[in-house]
């Protein structure tokens, strides 16, 4: 569902499929945003992502019942009135720190998803290219300049607060980019040299598209093709945000109705299981509507005096110790760095702090193989996409019992990580999925020959090997980033307990 079009009188321009691309070649654009670059016209979600993100639930529920009176508002009396109730509704007293990472760190995966292509292969030819728009620019200057390579953007700009740094929910003068206003923007911008190309979907674009040199429209059509996530300037590996799908109106009311069976479903699957031995948790789980799909036979529990298994595997949620514990039918141990200790002590497997002292964990994982199995995450944290982030290698240092464990899941409502939120309902919000599924692959342990101790091979190769092992089986693509580079991309830190509680705190 999107937001009808004003209908301006205006001269007309030719459709975009008459522009020659081999002939746009180091030429200058300015091209409108939603509805010509993206295929939806409709720039409601993204509010609502900012609304949710930045802001809380709370607000997004506000956002989406005010919905039908913005709706109102834009085709009975003007889209710059309707506009500036959405961003009065979003924006209103969140910090401006907290838009502009939301804007970075969630809008991207959703805007991405969303380039149409023949307007983008255009843009795209351009040396200079600048996007004009109605949205506020700290809402999408992140994913325009990092993902489609703009120059600049044209667009609302919005009233701060310089005491507190948060939105007031207000706009700064001339008011919302629309209509004469985006024309006057960029006769500032080009001054005498104009675009070459200027690129719309609605008539209210005329009006900046009238001083480029050639204009063409996006017509709007449901089944235009979208960019390759490869043909986007920047790679979207990390994203943040609880949602897995775009708000638009509809979803996001199916959302929230769900909202609160889904917390009761998800109290039920937890504390139920709970205090379950694993080897039933197994089939209980099918009962609750969770999928659990096991792949390959892991080995058997070791014999007493034995040192235990070391089971490295990916990580894609705090929950895959526990799911590996559920296809063991036992209980392993687990290592982990920022899990908090309320989550540790409830725990149905033994969960074990680390220090980041490598020579302090190192004794402290071959005390802990010495009493039995143990699960590790070399990754140091989750990644949503088919990625493998750098595996540490300090693991290969301590045992030649490794066996991969390939973990994958799926969630079709919402994500059980996060960044900047609450780490302790990372679980809850899994669980809250309708029917969210969990994929184990146990592969066959390493070979003595491939190990440190068996095979003389350094530690960073046999990490890299095991890394290697897993994205082959999964398909998913090896990488050298780190948790690091994660956290410092979507929440502005280093990703250690420390910072992340120190930032909060200041």
């Amino acid at each position: 569902m999107s937001l009808p079009k004003p209908e301006l009188g205006h001269k007309t321009f030719p459709p975009i499929e008459k522009c020659v691309v081999s002939a746009v070649n180091h030429r200058s654009v300015a091209a409108d945003l939603d509805g010509t670059l993206l295929k939806s016209s409709s720039a409601f979600p993204y509010y609502m992502l900012v609304a949710i993100e930045a802001g809380s639930l709370l607000r997004g529920l506000v956002l989406l019942l005010s919905f039908p009176i913005v709706a109102i508002a834009y085709i009975f009396v003007s889209e710059a009135l309707a506009i500036q109730m959405l961003i009065f509704i979003s924006f209103s007293g969140l910090k401006v720190k907290d838009i502009e990472l939301a804007s970075r760190a969630v809008l991207p995966r959703f805007y991405a998803a969303d380039v149409r292509s023949d307007s983008f292969e255009v843009f795209d030819r351009c040396e200079r290219k600048v996007v004009v728009t109605a949205n506020p620019v700290v809402m999408v200057d992140a994913f325009v300049k990092d993902y489609l390579g703009a120059e600049k953007v044209l667009g609302t700009e919005i009233e701060v607060n310089e005491k507190t740094k948060r939105a007031t929910g207000f706009v700064k003068e001339p008011g919302v980019l629309v209509s004469k206003w985006k024309k006057l923007a960029v006769l500032k911008e080009f001054g005498d040299d104009s675009p070459d190309i200027g690129l719309g979907d609605r008539k209210s674009d005329h009006d900046f598209m009238s001083v480029c040199k050639e204009g063409f429209m996006v017509p709007k059509d449901k089944s235009a093709a979208i960019v390759s996530p490869d043909r986007l300037k920047t790679r979207l590996i990390f994203h943040d945000g609880r949602l897995v799908q775009r708000p638009d109106p509809l979803n996001a009311l199916i959302t929230y109705i769900w909202l609160p069976f889904g917390f009761i479903l998800s109290l039920i699957r937890v504390y139920f299981n709970l205090p379950l031995p694993e080897r039933i948790v197994r089939y209980t789980y099918g009962m609750l509507g969770i999928k659990l799909v096991i792949r390959g036979t892991p080995p058997p529990a070791p014999s007493p005096g034995t040192p235990g298994n070391l089971y490295v595997c990916n990580h894609r949620t705090a929950l895959d110790p526990i799911i590996i514990a559920i296809a063991l039918g036992r209980k392993p141990f687990c290592v982990t760095y920022s899990v908090s200790k309320l989550s540790r002590f409830m725990s149905p497997i033994p969960a074990i702090a680390l220090t980041r002292d490598r020579e302090a964990d190192a004794a402290r994982i071959k005390e802990l193989l010495q009493k039995g199995d143990l699960v590790v995450c070399p990754e140091g944290t989750t990644c949503r996409e088919p990625f493998l982030l750098r595996f540490s290698a300090l693991f290969a240092e301590l045992s030649d019992r490794i066996v991969p464990v390939a973990m994958n899941l799926k969630q079709n409502m919402f994500h059980g990580t996060t960044v900047r939120g609450v780490k302790f309902w990372d679980p809850y919000f899994y669980f809250m999925n309708p029917s969210p599924t969990y994929e184990i692959t146990f592969l066959e342990r390493l070979p003595k020959e491939m190990t440190v101790k068996g095979g003389g091979k350094s530690s960073i190769e046999v990490a890299n090997h095991v890394q290697k092992v897993l994205g082959g089986v999964l398909g998913f693509e090896c990488t050298n980033l780190t948790r690091k580079d994660k956290y410092l991309l979507l929440g502005g830190n280093d990703g250690k307990v420390e910072s992340m509680y120190g930032k909060k705190s200041t």
